[in-house]
C-alpha cells in the first residue's frame, strides 16, 4: 500500500546517503512493515522536490510524469547493480546499459562564456530540456564511483526485513536505522521466546 510521506513515516537518511547522492536515490523507495510502500519520487511534484532538495534541478523545473518514469526506472537499474554488488552475482547487462546510457547523456565539460561586466567565465549549459539527462548523469556518475570506489566493499542492504534501503556499512551495523535496529532485536528476540523447547 502506497503511503504518503510523513516525518514519523520517513527512515533517516542511510549511513553513506550523505556521501554518495546514488544511495539516497537509490532509497528513495522504502518498503515499511506492514506491506506499506513510500515512493520518494512517485509523483511528478514529488520527484521535483527530490531534485531540488538535492540541488539536481531548479524547483521550477515542472517535472512532467516521463521524466519521472525515467528516474524511476534509473533507480531500479540502480538498485540491481547495487545488489549484485552485495550479492557478488554477475550485473543484469540491462542495468549496466541503463546506467551507461545516462552517463553520456549529458556532455561533461563547462562551455566558455563572456560577461560584459565581470569577463569570461566558465558554466555548464542547461536548458530546460537538459535538466533530467543532467540529473541522470550526476545520479550515473556518483552510483559508478560508489561501485568502483574503496567504500564499494561497505555497500550492504538493511539487515531488517522488509526494509529495502542500502547503506554504507560501519563496524558491524548492518542496518540502516535505529528504528530498523531495534525491530530487527525484537524480531530475534520473539523468535528465541517461541522457539519450542528440545
Amino acid at each position: 500500500m502506497r503511503e504518503t510521506p510523513t516525518a514519523e513515516s520517513m527512515p533517516p537518511p542511510a549511513p553513506g546517503a550523505e556521501e554518495y547522492l546514488a544511495l539516497d536515490f537509490a532509497n528513495s523507495a522504502i518498503a515499511l512493515p506492514g506491506g506499506h510502500f513510500i515512493d520518494l519520487l512517485g509523483t511528478p511534484g514529488a520527484t521535483n522536490r527530490w531534485l531540488t532538495e538535492r540541488g539536481l534541478a531548479p524547483a521550477d523545473a515542472g517535472v512532467q510524469e516521463m521524466c519521472a518514469a525515467q528516474l524511476r526506472s534509473l533507480r531500479e537499474h540502480l538498485r540491481s547493480l547495487f545488489a549484485a554488488r552485495v550479492t557478488g552475482l554477475p550485473a543484469l547487462p540491462s542495468a549496466l546499459s541503463a546506467v551507461n546510457d545516462a552517463l553520456s547523456k549529458a556532455p561533461t565539460a563547462a562551455l566558455l562564456y563572456w560577461d560584459e561586466k565581470k569577463g569570461p567565465y566558465r558554466a555548464a549549459p542547461c536548458p530546460t530540456n537538459e535538466i533530467l539527462d543532467r540529473a541522470l548523469a550526476a545520479l550515473a556518475a556518483n552510483a559508478a564511483d560508489l561501485l568502483t570506489g574503496p567504500d564499494a566493499d561497505r555497500l550492504t542492504g538493511c539487515g531488517s526485513a522488509p526494509c529495502n534501503r542500502y547503506l554504507l556499512r560501519h563496524g558491524r551495523r548492518h542496518w540502516c536505522s535505529t528504528r530498523c535496529g531495534d525491530r530487527a532485536r525484537a524480531a530475534r528476540a520473539y523468535a528465541r521466546r517461541t522457539r519450542p523447547e528440545a
